[in-house]
């Protein structure tokens, strides 16, 4: 009886997430996919050292990540695009990965020489190098020109850079062993409940400071890179001080990713609720873009594509785009090929099905409909 009510519940939250907020007529789908460029897990290799050493690598959602997740291989990208090249939209177009991307990752090499007195970072092509990874930014670029994978900012790391340092500096055990594997990525406990991979989350106010210059450094970097500004951004993990869309805004970043119900963190522990919906203005005239539907085939005991396509019904009969939440982990190989196998067959599937459903369906990216939004 309990599971019949919360699925009740569960169902009525869905159409009433869905009633505020700018509509269209047109059938739209959106595939948001984060963490594009972030190293993540170095090597399987690394990942059962640290849990041998007495890391955590493996609860709450840490073990899908930490035991697929890593920097996409030519492999990864040419099995992705060949998925999305085989379907078509009402318009000929095929479906795009807005591919919502980290464009650094740090040096621990240099980090380690100076002692942890500073930190430094280098771009994620130079990561692609360093692990012997030549070839794979040309692919990024393959897919941008194709339409295929189209980068969006999620950030210049995947990590809080502030209170990582502090915890190097500090010699805490857990954290100098995981960075001397490469990574930070495994279940901390930090005192204020920060997670070292979300990046904009506060440990103090003062912090502030520091995640403005990663923002606006982040996105001169993606500029560079990829030859344009990004106009769509997703702070990595959810937690998110607002006062930084003013340092977003001034790069170029029109549209802003939020969840509906945002804890807008403010450091020290403290946190306000934010409601945001789709199409709301904030004061810097961005416009707020809300994922309403999930699409995450690597994690077991479901059937993802029955109940995407049932949040893509319910986005739609609300007169709204259907936005997918689908990480980067779920199409990955590099570490375990049967992942990249099973994600990509279920996208397949379900690309399929929403063209039988809606013939009339549009693939966009996020920026494009930023600016349907904005120009209604």
């Amino acid at each position: 009886m309990m599971g019949v009510i919360g699925n009740l519940a569960g169902k009525l939250n869905k159409n009433l997430s869905n009633i505020p907020g700018w509509r269209t007529d047109r059938k739209l789908v959106v595939i948001e996919s984060d963490d594009w460029g972030s190293v993540r897990m170095p090597s399987l290799a690394a990942c059962e050292s640290m849990r041998k050493a007495g890391l955590d690598m493996d609860s709450e959602d840490f073990g899908r990540y930490n035991q697929n997740d890593t920097l996409a291989t030519s492999e990864d990208l040419a099995a992705l695009y060949e998925v999305l090249s085989k379907h078509v939209d009402s318009n000929g177009a095929n479906p795009v990965i807005t591919a919502v991307a980290i464009v650094a990752n740090p040096d621990f090499d240099k980090i380690r020489e100076n002692g942890f007195s500073s930190y430094a970072y280098e771009p994620f092509p130079v990561t692609l190098s360093r692990y012997g990874h030549e070839g794979v930014f040309d692919l990024w670029k393959e897919g941008l020109a194709k339409g295929l994978f189209v980068p969006q900012f999620h950030g210049r790391e995947h990590l809080n850079v502030a209170a990582w340092m502090r915890a190097l500096q500090s010699g805490e055990k857990e954290v100098r062993l995981a960075f001397d594997h490469s990574c930070w990525g495994y279940n901390n406990t930090h005192r204020h409940g920060l997670r070292y991979q979300a990046a904009f989350d506060l440990e103090f106010a003062e912090d502030l400071k520091v995640q403005a210059e990663v923002i606006r450094s982040g996105l001169a970097l993606f500029e560079e890179l990829f030859g344009y500004k990004a106009t769509f951004f997703v702070p990595p993990n959810g937690p998110y001080n607002n006062s930084l869309d003013e340092a977003a805004a001034a790069a170029g970043v029109k549209y802003m990713s939020s969840p509906k119900i945002q804890l807008e963190v403010l450091g020290e522990g403290k946190t306000r609720r934010c409601f945001h919906y789709m199409g709301q203005k904030n004061k810097h005239g961005q416009y707020y873009i809300t994922r309403n539907c999930v699409f995450e085939p690597n994690i077991g005991g479901k059937d993802w594509v029955d109940s995407c396509m049932n949040e893509i019904r319910i986005a739609f009969a609300w007169g709204k785009p259907a936005v997918i939440s689908s990480h980067r982990v779920n199409y990955i190989g590099a570490l375990n090929p049967g992942n990249r196998v099973n994600g990509l067959a279920q996208l397949d599937s379900l690309l399929r099905k929403i063209r039988s459903k809606w013939p009339e369906v549009e693939f966009i990216t996020s920026s494009r409909l930023g600016e349907l939004i904005e120009q209604r």
